[in-house]
C-alpha cells in the first residue's frame, strides 16, 4: 500500500505518509511554488502566539510548520500520527529520539480523533494541510476543542476552492493531470499525490468547512483566502466558561 483511500482509514493515511517522509517538505515547496512558505507565515500570524503560550500544532509532520511558532517566542508541541514523519522531523534537528525539546519543538505521536492530551491546556491549536486526512472531521475539531483552553484560539490551513471559476478550472487540470506526473519526479512516494489531488476535490468549500468547524462548539468562525482560494485559513475561539 502507497496511498491511503477517500474514506481515509487512520492506518493507511499513517503509513502512506511514513512513505513520504523523507522527501515531503522538499516536495510540497516544489508542488506549490513556494506559495507553502506564505501559507506558513499567514498561519503562524493568525494564531499569534506570544512568549509563555503554549501551541499544539497538529498533524505537523516533520515540524517544519511548528518552527513558526518557537520564533515568536510560544511553546510548541508538533503531534502527528505517522511515526516516519515524526523521526523524520527529530533527527533533522540532531536528536535520535521522540523525545520532547528537540530544538525548541516537542515532538509527540497521536491522533486527532484521540489526542493524548488533558483538557483545556493549550493557548492556541492548528492543524495545517491535515484536517482533510482524518476519516472524522467534526469529531477531531471537538478533540481540539477539548485540549483548548476557554478563549483559546483555533486556525484550519487547508485546501479549499479558487473564487474565480475559470482560475478554479485550471486549477483542477493542475491537480489531476500535471500535479501526479511532477511528483513522480521528485517524491519518495509518488502515489499519495494521486491521493493528494483527489481529497482536494473531495473537501469542503470555504463555507461548509466553516459550518462543520462551528457545528464542533467553536465560535466566532471565520475565513480568509489565500492564493485566490487555493488555500483558506479558518478561525475560531473557545467558548468562555459560563
Amino acid at each position: 500500500m502507497t496511498r491511503a483511500s477517500l474514506d481515509k482509514q487512520p492506518h493507511e493515511v499513517a503509513a502512506m505518509f511514513d512513505r513520504t517522509a523523507a522527501r515531503y517538505d522538499l516536495v510540497n515547496d516544489v508542488l506549490s511554488l513556494g506559495q507553502d512558505r506564505l501559507w506558513r507565515r499567514a498561519t503562524a500570524s493568525a494564531i499569534d502566539a506570544g512568549p509563555g503560550e503554549l501551541v499544539l500544532d497538529l498533524a505537523a509532520g516533520t515540524g517544519t510548520s511548528t518552527d513558526a511558532f518557537t520564533q515568536l517566542g510560544a511553546r510548541a508541541i508538533a503531534c502527528d500520527f505517522s511515526i516516519g514523519m515524526l523521526q523524520t522531523g527529530v533527527r533533522r534537528r540532531g536528536s535520535s529520539g521522540l523525545s520532547g525539546g528537540v530544538a525548541g519543538v516537542t515532538f509527540v505521536a497521536g491522533d486527532a480523533l484521540r489526542l493524548p492530551f488533558a483538557d483545556g491546556v493549550f493557548d492556541a491549536v492548528t492543524i495545517s494541510f491535515g484536517l482533510r486526512n482524518v476519516a472524522d472531521t467534526r469529531q477531531a475539531l471537538e478533540e481540539m476543542l477539548r485540549v483548548t483552553r476557554p478563549g483559546g484560539r483555533l486556525v484550519v490551513c487547508e485546501f479549499s476552492r479558487p473564487k474565480p471559476k475559470a482560475f478554479d478550472t485550471v486549477y483542477t487540470q493542475y491537480l489531476m493531470r500535471l500535479l501526479p506526473v511532477v511528483a513522480r519526479a521528485v517524491s519518495s512516494n509518488p502515489d499519495s499525490y494521486e491521493y493528494l489531488a483527489e481529497s482536494i476535490r473531495d473537501w469542503h468549500d470555504q463555507k461548509s468547512l466553516a459550518a462543520v468547524v462551528q457545528s464542533a462548539g467553536w465560535k466566532r468562525v471565520a475565513w480568509r483566502d489565500l492564493s485566490m482560494g487555493i488555500v483558506a485559513l479558518h478561525r475560531g475561539i473557545r467558548p468562555e466558561k459560563s
